[in-house]
């Protein structure tokens, strides 16, 4: 263990490193994610009162417990709206909601407020059952302590769930984020709503391209097959 003086930028440091290893085994290797958790249960048995280390642990325990319905019969990628709820694992959903509640107090860091967000998808029985007010409010919260244009990217999503799709497009646009795949995937999502397939299938083609796996390649690109096929005067391909 670091010295007092060193752990909270030692700490800092393994905190990211872990998160990397679970987002990079969500969208790949399995092996990663498992690792990804075993880390962060270690972490959790060795520093207790470190408010960010239970938080990370909770963020991770709730997506990893999506993994069983993240795929279709194909391989593909399944977006959480679409996914089969039966088929997440209630163990480890339950496993990270707990710590969630016993870090309400106090002042929440970026960890803890994504895994209060995560709780409340865990929560819904099905994604129309979304509590978008109190994930817009998790958001605002977010913004305040890790405000980089991912994090108000991501917050577009429960503004369009809570005030309509027609503002949420205004903040999208207004992010310098160039060619990320996300950024076009979101406005795609967006676009969708208010049923501007053709402008929602072109940005699920711009954000098919830079994606960085297959597997989310191939989800962006069934996306846009399927919305063209809803564009008024297509037929479809």
């Amino acid at each position: 263990m670091p010295r007092n003086a060193d752990l909270p930028d030692r700490l800092s440091a393994a905190l990211a490193v872990v998160h990397r290893i679970f987002n990079e085994g969500c969208t790949g290797d399995p092996v990663l994610c498992a690792e990804a958790l075993r880390l962060g249960r270690l972490l959790a048995e060795l520093v207790p009162d470190e408010s960010e280390v239970t938080g990370l642990l909770a963020l991770m325990l709730p997506v990893a417990a999506r993994r069983p319905a993240r795929r279709d019969a194909d391989g593909v990628l399944v977006p959480l709206p679409e996914q089969d709820r039966a088929r997440w694992d209630r163990a480890l959903i339950a496993e990270g909601q707990e710590p969630v509640r016993r870090l309400r107090r106090n002042r929440p860091g970026p960890y803890r407020i994504q895994a209060a967000v995560n709780a409340v998808h865990s929560d819904a029985p099905t994604a129309a059952a979304t509590d978008w007010r109190q994930v817009l409010a998790l958001y605002d919260r977010l913004v305040a302590v890790a405000p980089p244009p991912v994090v108000v990217l991501n917050r577009a999503v429960p503004v369009a769930g809570t005030e309509g799709p027609a503002t949420a497009p205004e903040l999208v646009n207004a992010l310098g984020l160039g060619r990320y795949h996300v950024l076009h995937a979101v406005r795609a999502d967006l676009l969708c709503r208010p049923g501007r397939a053709a402008g929602a299938a072109a940005e699920y083609g711009r954000a098919a391209e830079p994606a960085p796996s297959e597997a989310e390649r191939a989800c962006l690109e069934r996306r846009r097959r399927e919305t063209r096929q809803r564009a008024p005067g297509r037929s479809g391909a």
